[in-house]
Order: C-alpha cells, then structure tokens, then sequence
C-alpha cells in the first residue's frame, strides 16, 4: 500500500476521531446563557466585588430586618404594661336587686388598676432588645464580608480555568501546525505513523482537558452569577491584581480579629447575656400595682379607693435562684461561644497566612525559572528536531512541560488571590 493510500485512511480516521471533540467544543463554544450580559468590559475583581456588596442581597436583608424589629421590641418593652380598668355593680341585696335599699350598695363602681414590674425591668430588658439588635447588625456585616469572600473566590476560579483554557487552546494550534507538518513528511515518506498517531492522541487529549477547564469555568461563573446576575458571563481583565502590598505581618492580623463582625457579633450577645443576669436579679424585688376606685351610690356620699399592691418574693429556691443560675450559664456559655470563634479564626488565618506566602513562593519560582526554563527546552527541543538530533516524542514532551508549566503559574496565580481574599474576610482590608 502506498504513503498516499495510507495518508488518505488515515485522514479519515482522524476526522472520525475529532469529530466528538469538535462537536463538543461547538457546544461550550456557542453556547450562549440566557442571562448573557451586553456589557463587554472587562470585569474587574473590584467591581466585582462591589456589585455583590451593592445589592440587596436576601442574605443581608434578613439581619437588617432582624436589627429593624429587635430595634422596635426594645422601644416596646420600656413601656410599662397597659392599664386594666373595671366596671363593676357592688353589694346588692339578693332578696330585692334594688340599687337603693342597702346604704353600702354601689351602683356603680369604677376601677383603674396600673402594675410595675419589679426594679429597672424595662430599662434592662429595652437595653437587651437593643443589645440584640446590635449583633443582628454585626451580622448584616458579617454577612457582607462572606459575599465578598466568595465573590472574590468565584472570580479568581473562573480567571484561572479561564486562563487555562487559553493557554490549552494555543498548544492545541500548534499541534494542529505540526500535524500538517508531518502529514507532509508522512506522505513524501520521512515519517512512521507513529509520529502522526502520538501526535492525534495529544490533540484528543487537549481538547478533553479543554472541555474539563470549561466546564469548571462555568460553575465558578454560575458562582459568581449567584451575587452579580448577569455581569458574571463579562469577560475578565487578562492580567490578575497584583497582591504585593498586602500586609502578612501575622501578629497585626490577629490584633484585627477582634474587629471581625462574628466576633462583634458574639460580644453583642455576651452583652445581651450579662443583661439577662441584672433583669434575673430584678425578679428579688418586689412587683408593683397600684388601683384606684369610685364607686356611685344612689342616696349617699359615693366612694373613692386608692391602694397599692405588692408581690412578697419570699420563696425563691426554686424560681428567682434557678432563673439567676439559668441567666449566669448562659452568659458563660456566650463567653466560651466567642473564645472557641476567636481561636477558629486564629487557625483560619494562620492557614491564610501560610497559603499565601507559600503559593507566593512558588508563584516567583515558576515566573523566575520554571516558565524561563520551559521555554528554552521548547526551544532547543524544536531546534534539534529539525537537525534531527532527537526524535518526535522529546519534542512533545518538551511543548507538553510548557504548557503544564503556563497552566500551574496560572493555578498559583488564583491559589494566592484565594488566600488573599481568606485574608481579608478574616482581618479586614490591611492592604
């Protein structure tokens, strides 16, 4: 069988292999979401991040209605109790019902009843209401800070496999290149089909990986989609932030976590707590009402009434004492609550902290010497080629270590801003 006979099967065997490939990269690439937006400028991480802060999240929305109705509680509960008011016909003789036989029937006779509760009651428990509300609203915060964190997030993924993609689409084409190439060689006799077969199998293989970084494109973009609509399918900036004046002193970090919203959260609720304990202590005094009276007769002088009445707290093992030992353990629990969060995000952040230097580390190896010295194997290796001085499988190997190399420093690239962006959630902005 001829080299011409051979290419020509061959031909068709490998447009029978592409043709699944390609139909799949027709399908990520024309795809369009339903939600695509117009806007072609590139998203930026910081616009990004403002859109996700910016809108009225349902998440957020929730705690500033939470804050909104403790706010209100905290008005109603310093006001004392309603009033009661009684009306009522008193000592009628039962032989006759006559309103005018007995001096001492009223026939009428009005009351108006006010209760106290006992000490400071309202002002303790308006202050808790007001204390809560205070956590609900380092809660809107807190919740704020977890867009951005994820937001941030979603947008370093979706650069690095978008990025990814890129680079796996450029090998791919010069792949194709060399294909032509040796097909060339292949029919004028110069080449084993093993070369052209290594060759498709590295093209297949591409365009899987291909498919896979898209894939994983799409769900950080359905993340991001999550918290922006629309602007998250905006093409992003080719070049990611730069990161270098971040601060990574960890002991001024730590000092930051104090500030951090669940902490301030968990404060407010000590705070509530400790409330709790001085209105368990208001239950020792004494409730206070006081009433008054007028009672209408028919032929003598009517009557008035005023008096006060006082609730007697003797027996209070098993009410007042319980409730103030409830109060003193829920106040301790809070405590322990915000000690355990505190060292959580202690470990957070020193995890943070480490992944960043560390992916930073790596991150200037790989833009130093990795990629430099990937490029010079691509290089000599594409040179002794074509003085036939090494054989086609080092020259792939060659193109194949570039490519990871281009794909890795693309990784770290987004491994660090995702520490960077852990870092801020934790400690705030310090950069």
């Amino acid at each position: 069988m001829s080299n011409g006979t051979l290419l020509s099967a061959y031909r068709s065997i490998r447009l029978a292999r592409l043709l699944p490939c390609l139909f799949i990269l027709l399908v990520f690439s024309t795809a369009t979401p339903a939600a695509e937006s117009s806007d072609e400028s590139p998203l930026t991480l910081e616009r990004a991040v403002s859109l996700a802060t910016s809108a009225a999240d349902p998440a957020v929305q929730q705690f500033v209605a939470r804050g909104e109705a403790l706010e209100s509680d905290a008005v109603a509960d310093a006001q004392l109790p309603d009033p009661m008011v009684s009306a009522q016909v008193v000592n009628v003789p039962t032989d006759t019902f006559r309103l005018d036989q007995e001096g001492m029937t009223q026939a009428l006779r009005l009351g108006l009843r006010q209760e106290i509760p006992p000490g400071r009651t309202l002002d303790i428990r308006s202050r808790q209401r007001s204390t809560e509300a205070g956590a609900e609203r380092a809660q809107t915060d807190l919740a704020l800070r977890r867009i951005a964190l994820e937001t941030r997030q979603a947008w370093f993924e979706l650069a690095w496999q978008d990025q990814a993609v890129a680079v796996l689409r450029n090998s791919r084409n010069r792949i194709e290149q060399q294909i032509e190439s040796l097909q060339s060689r292949f029919a004028a006799g110069g080449l084993h089909s093993q070369a052209l077969l290594r060759t498709e199998l590295e093209l297949s293989l591409l365009d899987d990986r291909i498919a896979e970084h898209r894939r994983m494109a799409d769900r950080a973009r359905a993340a991001l989609s999550r918290y922006i609509g629309s602007d998250a399918y905006r093409p992003l900036p080719e070049q990611l932030p730069d990161f270098e004046a971040t601060s990574t002193d960890l002991d001024e970090l730590q000092d930051q976590l104090v500030s951090h919203p669940a902490v301030e959260a968990k404060q407010a609720r000590i705070e509530a707590a400790e409330l709790g304990i001085e209105l368990a202590e208001q239950a020792y005094k004494p409730r206070l009402a006081i009433e008054a009276g007028y009672g209408l007769r028919s032929e003598r002088p009517d009557l008035a009434s005023i008096g006060v009445t006082l609730s007697l707290p003797l027996f209070a093992e098993n009410r007042q004492d319980k409730r103030h030992t409830a109060a003193v353990q829920r106040s301790s629990a809070a405590q322990f609550d915000r000690d355990a969060l505190l060292l959580d995000l202690k470990r957070q952040l020193e995890q943070a902290v480490a992944d960043w230097q560390r992916y930073r580390q790596r991150l200037d190896l790989y833009e130093k010497v990795v990629a430099e010295r990937a490029r010079d194997t691509v290089e000599a290796s594409v040179t002794t080629y074509a003085n036939g001085q090494t054989d086609f499988a080092e020259l792939i190997r060659s193109q194949l270590a570039d490519l990871e190399a281009q794909i890795k420093r693309a990784e770290l690239q987004a491994r660090a801003g995702a520490a960077w962006a852990q870092i801020l959630y934790l400690a705030g902005e310090t950069s």
